[in-house]
């Protein structure tokens, strides 16, 4: 049975901003509470804080960068947050772009799919074995991790393309995708995702979608939405090849084009609540076993209340 998410819409730069989207997760039908990558907050400790103040829900990243912590620091934030909210956390992890690696790391992993392994080798290790050895090209650990009682903690992936989605399915949990259209889905990661399962003898990985969204009224322009949600998407490299691949061009230098091929392509939903209720069952039918919603265009263009709302309403008729 899919399940609906929802990812909070922003990037708080107080904890407590976060507050609102956690009382929604908490008292709605919503399955988890998702956020995504931030440079000015941590999403490990904006969830604990939450949890501290009453607002205990599943939570998940969506994902967080490699290049800013080690995977030991991650089995640990992971840990925590399971501990301190009582409930399951998805830490969903990617390498990033190439130029944030470039940033932070002086150089470029000189392999992607590479370096994401020994990250997933380290933290798995740490979480479900409580030791790990590991002499690695990129990240090596040798250290214990006590083993305590706690709620699950599912290991995820980013994925865009078929060579990161094949390592999804030899190794992860969860994989993570962002702006993806439902036939592409349908398409490329879930086969790709079989076949690294396979080949590893393992269970297909849950899919965990982030779809962006909104719904339609008179005031709104939804080209405006889904050029103010995604427009930094379109213009990093690893994202214009998926969606080349999903048969969306973009330019760089054509934001307003962008989004409209983002309409016209379904990688952005627009309508009213019944017809994006059967645009996402498309997600659903795809292969999708966490449909999140994100409505980070609304956020942006109208505020907090509207968002909240929103969210609401999808929420009721997605899961009614």
């Amino acid at each position: 049975m899919t399940t609906f998410s929802f990812i909070a819409p922003f990037a708080p730069y107080r904890p407590e901003q976060l507050l609102p989207f956690a009382a929604l997760a908490q008292w709605s039908d919503a399955h988890r509470l998702w956020q995504g990558q931030a440079v000015l907050n941590d999403p490990f400790q904006d969830f604990a804080h939450a949890a501290a103040t009453g607002f205990r829900v599943p939570t998940g990243t969506g994902v967080t960068l490699m290049p800013q912590r080690h995977p030991f620091q991650a089995a640990i934030q992971a840990h925590a947050l399971a501990v301190s909210s009582g409930h399951s956390v998805v830490a969903g992890f990617g390498p990033g772009a190439v130029s944030f690696q470039r940033g932070l790391l002086g150089a470029p992993y000189r392999s992607q799919l590479g370096a994401v392994r020994e990250y997933v080798s380290v933290m798995r290790g740490l979480l479900e074995k409580g030791e790990i050895s590991q002499e690695g090209e990129y990240f090596t650990c040798h250290s214990e991790f006590p083993l305590m009682p706690r709620p699950q903690i599912e290991l995820g992936l980013g994925v865009l393309r078929p060579a990161m989605a094949r390592l999804a399915g030899e190794i992860a949990d969860v994989a993570i995708t962002w702006l993806t259209p439902a036939p592409y889905v349908r398409d490329v990661v879930m086969p790709a995702l079989r076949a690294g399962a396979e080949a590893a003898g393992r269970p297909v990985p849950r899919v965990a979608v982030m779809v962006p969204l909104a719904l339609a009224a008179a005031d709104r322009d939804p080209v405006e939405l889904a050029a103010v949600s995604n427009t930094g998407h379109t213009l990093l490299p690893h994202y214009i090849d998926m969606l080349a691949r999903s048969g969306i061009t973009v330019d760089p230098g054509n934001p307003r084009g962008n989004a409209e091929a983002l309409l016209a392509g379904g990688a952005f939903l627009y309508g009213e609540p019944a017809e994006l209720a059967a645009r996402l069952r498309e997600y659903a039918d795809a292969g999708a076993d966490e449909i999140v919603l994100n409505v980070t265009g609304v956020h942006m263009r109208y505020g907090e209340r509207a968002s909240l709302t929103e969210l609401e309403t999808l929420l009721e008729t997605v899961t009614s």
